[in-house]
């Protein structure tokens, strides 16, 4: 893979492979940090099942995870004018077991 160069406008290429550009879902985020980084683990919880598993880990120094939380607030807001508001819910708590539905069977 070529690394990202800078053309004559000062904007930069960006090569996205076919495999990330499918990209992978993830419906429930947790985020550590140090005094040098920031990590956030992108998770898929599927129903019925205990185990999560973590599906992308990504590791940001803090000015980079500032600025995606700004990219995060601004996009949001663009998204919330455009559809209408997002609604958010009142309590989260980690479902005991997955999302405790029916298992099911093959």
């Amino acid at each position: 893979m070529t690394p990202p160069q800078q053309n004559p406008e000062g904007a930069i290429d960006v090569e996205l492979s076919e495999e990330i550009a499918e990209g992978v879902y993830a419906n429930l985020a947790m985020i550590a940090h140090s005094n040098s980084e920031f990590i956030l683990d992108f998770i898929r919880l599927m129903p019925g099942v205990p185990k999560a598993k973590v599906k992308a880990r990504i590791i940001l120094t803090p000015e980079h995870a500032k600025r995606l939380l700004e990219a995060l607030r601004e996009n949001i807001s663009r998204f919330e004018e455009a559809y209408g508001g997002i609604n958010e819910p009142n309590e989260f708590r980690f479902p005991a077991g997955g999302f405790g539905g029916p298992v099911g069977q093959a």
